[in-house]
């Protein structure tokens, strides 16, 4: 599209987080520093709030790449749960065996637990709980938060507690009903959008590493872009990115404030000449539904990564070649069309039946929650927030949830793609889908099945052993031709560096930890024959 026009090696400003884009605000930094301070310093509560988009989960990012060595983390993501599941998901993220008799009882859990949590303190190492989203816990979990602080020794309170969560987070704790959780709170952060400064600093950090060699904004478009999006990295991301592809097809190189102001109105639907657009920050929980489905076994919402998606009077089609006169490509309702004609098949039981039936798999509508339906079948679900050439990456055909310009949420399998079309599929209905279209509506939620060899832990490290370290060795050797080796089932150092290397050349993020994506991409290139995945597309 417009990368090989202004000189870019990717897009800028993709939605998903990339920890080569990181812009640590003053702000920012200042709220990492405060989440550091709360690890270092051990007792009560930390807690983060920000509103959608501000930036709060580039900030927890950020703290999960500075974390001392000595710090072990467990991050929830699901808050709509309950006090049982709270806590089978606290030791599933540490790692912390529980018999078939435990795991029905909150006291055996606690105690277990609350074992782990003495020998890790006499180890000398650090355990810290962060959940996000956490203005959606319960009242029941959030007391049974506030007790998990009661585990401590003589000196030391034994769990470090970070709740993130949007401004409600603070009215929530401010309940005269919740007041003994919020007395034990310690450090409290808001982050605020960014500055016109910060914005333009912002924009102009997220180019230069997508490789521009000069300013692409005019002073007067970034000082619009900051008034538009008011300030707010996402809807800056979404409006930039439209305005770049304005710029584009009218054959500028230059963004002017025209042009940011056309595309905010692409995007809004709206007039954008006279306001900012903060319709966009409460539209974003709106694309949020898809993911109540999907995470730790359960349907749950998590963010959503941007605003309402543009209407559709935005390009849908491919611009020429630079070297041309470009044509702003005809609009397309394809998507649109699609989605209004088969409303009754795009609703999530449907999209899950549909998902199934390309595992070979039964999804029973009504029955256990589906990604529990899917480990029963030897299934794992993968929900998470990207782009399409990660769904690539991945290969596997997967949920996508689209959001029309009247709000309405749509749930479809993308179960085919290549470079220009998407296979959608509702129930026995099927597009293809330019990819312009596609992602008008799509703000980057997915979910995915891939099934694993053998069982595997969430998150393989260094130290572990078993067989599951033995898969991810022989993995990485045949991923690049090598012959299967026979050596140890120890997650070594050499194990790390080959993962830290596999990582890299799939730009995952770079941390020698074996987590979900790099497993699935691992299996992925790896896998069974006969596996589903999202070959080419028929368009």
């Amino acid at each position: 599209m417009y990368m090989s026009f202004f000189g870019l090696a990717e897009k800028p400003f993709a939605i998903t987080p990339d920890p080569r884009y990181l812009y640590l605000s003053e702000r920012h930094a200042e709220a990492l520093a405060h989440l550091l301070y709360g690890i270092d310093n051990a007792g009560g509560f930390v807690q983060l709030t920000g509103e959608v988009g501000t930036g709060k989960t580039t900030t927890v990012r950020s703290l999960l790449a500075e974390l001392p060595a000595h710090a072990d983390v467990a991050l929830i993501l699901n808050p709509r749960v309950t006090p049982e599941e709270f806590l089978l998901a606290i030791c599933d993220e540490l790692h912390v065996a529980l018999e078939p008799a435990e795991r029905v009882s909150i006291k055996a859990i606690v105690d277990r637990l609350n074992v782990f949590l003495l020998d890790a303190h006499a180890r000398g190492r650090r355990v810290v709980l962060i959940v996000d989203e956490a203005q959606q816990l319960s009242a029941d979990v959030l007391e049974q938060v506030r007790l998990l602080t009661n585990l401590e020794t003589a000196t030391q309170k034994l769990l470090q507690i970070i709740l993130v969560g949007q401004p409600e987070l603070r009215e929530v704790l401010a309940r005269n009903d919740l007041r003994q959780l919020a007395q034990r709170i310690t450090g409290r952060y808001h982050l605020d959008p960014l500055s016109r400064q910060e914005s333009a600093a912002y924009v102009r950090h997220r180019l230069k590493v997508a490789g521009a060699s000069g300013e692409i904004f005019s002073g007067r478009a970034l000082a619009e872009l900051h008034r538009l999006a008011r300030g707010v990295p996402r809807l800056i991301n979404v409006i930039a990115d439209r305005a770049l592809l304005g710029a584009y097809t009218r054959e500028q190189h230059r963004v002017t404030p025209p042009l940011v102001r056309s595309a905010a109105r692409e995007v809004d639907g709206r007039d954008a000449t006279r306001r900012g657009v903060p319709w966009l920050v409460g539209g974003a929980a709106l694309a949020a539904a898809l993911l109540v489905a999907f995470a730790l076994h359960a349907l749950y919402r998590v963010e959503s990564a941007a605003g309402r998606p543009a209407p559709a009077s935005t390009a849908s089609t491919r611009p020429g070649p630079p070297a041309a006169a470009p044509v702003a490509p005809p609009a397309s309702e394809a998507v649109a069309t699609f989605l209004a004609a088969h409303a009754n098949q795009t609703g999530t039981d449907a999209a899950f039946g549909r998902l199934f039936a390309l595992w070979s798999g039964a999804f029973q509508a009504g029955g256990a929650r589906p990604c529990e339906q899917a480990a029963a079948q030897g299934l794992e679900c993968l929900a998470d927030k990207g782009s399409l050439a990660q769904l690539k990456l991945f290969n596997r055909p997967a949920i996508v949830s689209l959001t029309t310009p009247d709000g309405v949420e749509h749930q479809v399998v993308v179960a085919a793609l290549d470079e220009r079309h998407a296979r959608l599929e509702a129930g026995s209905a099927v597009l293809d889908a330019d990819l312009l279209d596609l992602e008008r509506y799509w703000l980057g939620d997915f979910l995915l099945l891939w099934r694993p060899p053998l069982p595997l832990a969430k998150l393989l490290r260094p130290g572990m052993r078993g067989p599951e370290v033995r898969w991810l060795r022989q993995g990485l050797a045949s991923a690049h031709g090598e012959p299967s080796p026979t050596g140890s089932d120890l997650y070594d150092q050499d194990l790390a560096r080959r993962v830290e290397e596999f990582q890299r050349g799939h730009r995952l993020t770079v941390d020698g930890i074996a987590g979900e994506q790099t497993q699935v991409v691992l299996d992925a290139l790896v896998g069974a024959p006969g596996t589903p995945t999202l070959g080419r597309s028929g368009g």
